[in-house]
């Protein structure tokens, strides 16, 4: 089997906020006089453990709730890319989600600016952000995020915008204008879709958002037709198996769609979400494909090769990657 904790690793699905590492979040929970729920760093990480998905938001939405100045983003975003660093990561495009964080005065401008003074202390990865808009906020509450998050675009490298939060309730057309808005301003465009909901979100993000990627979009593989669709326009999805197990949006491994979507010719990449909330890492990921789908060498390779297509990196980084990434596997690094 390849040892996947040596090959280069790029991923487009990373939420920052859900990548704090567990003994990072302990100190900033500490810092802000602990909590009366979590007394240990090892209860910490049993606590993330989820019913279903509407669990994993309140948790989500509990565990935010430590990050409370933006010396806080900056010390997170710093540990957070140096983890990356660790485990071969080198490029990244990631979301951090700052409406979450207005309760503690926070400003979008000032979370994107010290989320990046942190990611520009490390060497080793590249790590571009994507500014989450958050679907629960509605119409305006998006519209002004994305508001915000242009005066400091340029300056913090926020290249893109997505809509995470509770898909069922908030359907994709609720936001197309925003998403006109965003496009116009030179933002690439994602969006969570297909996750909780079903087929009908992914073309929603489709034909009323204009995305250029689907975050998730397991569910495509409910309607042919969709799945022809993305196969046609090479559509990529974003998908993130551990977390969809973690979530409960799928209860086993033999029900995860990804390797029919692999088989049908969907360009499909292989991504964590929110790997320190479910203990789950990129590595693991690929021993994931082989264990459970079977997946053979030329297939992870076109996967380990697909997320560099798929990125909205330049044109030189992109074919920088796509070469160490072919050396790694012209190498024929092997665990025994």
């Amino acid at each position: 089997m390849r040892d996947w904790t040596t090959m280069p690793k790029a991923e487009l699905h990373f939420h920052l906020e859900g990548a704090i590492p567990v003994p990072v979040l302990w100190e900033l929970i500490q810092h802000h006089g602990g909590d009366p729920t979590i007394s240990t760093q090892e209860q910490l990480a049993e606590w993330f453990s989820y019913r279903d998905f509407a669990h994993f938001m309140e948790t989500w939405e509990w565990m935010s709730g430590f990050l409370r100045c933006y010396d806080d983003f900056e010390f997170a975003a710093e540990s957070v890319a140096r983890h990356l660093v660790e485990q071969n990561i080198v490029y990244v495009e990631a979301f951090f989600s700052p409406s979450d964080f207005r309760h503690h005065g926070l400003e979008p401008q000032g979370i994107a600016r010290a989320i990046r003074r942190g990611l520009d202390r490390v060497s080793g990865v590249e790590v571009a952000l994507i500014v989450d808009l958050v679907r629960d906020r509605g119409p305006k509450g998006t519209a002004r995020t994305l508001a915000a998050i242009k005066e400091v675009a340029s300056e913090t490298g926020v290249i893109g915008i997505g809509i995470g939060g509770f898909e069922l309730a908030h359907p994709p057309e609720q936001f197309a204008a925003v998403y006109d808005d965003a496009r116009e301003a030179g933002f690439r465009l994602t969006a969570h879709a297909g996750e909780e909901a079903g087929p009908e979100s992914v073309w929603g993000a489709i034909r009323d958002l204009g995305t250029e990627r689907i975050g998730h979009g397991i569910r495509s593989i409910e309607d042919p037709h969709l799945v022809e669709y993305l196969v046609e326009h090479q559509i990529p999805l974003e998908v993130c198996p551990t977390s969809n197990l973690r979530t409960g949006v799928i209860a086993h491994w033999e029900q995860h769609p990804v390797g029919r979507l692999i088989d049908a010719g969907v360009m499909v990449t292989i991504n964590t979400d929110d790997p320190a909330m479910f203990d789950a890492n990129l590595a693991g990921e690929f021993e994931n494909l082989v264990t459970h789908f079977g997946l053979d060498e030329p297939a992870l390779k076109r996967l380990s090769l697909a997320v560099i297509e798929a990125s909205w990196a330049d044109e030189a980084t992109r074919l920088r990657l796509t070469r160490d990434i072919e050396d790694w596997w012209s190498a024929g690094s092997m665990t025994e």
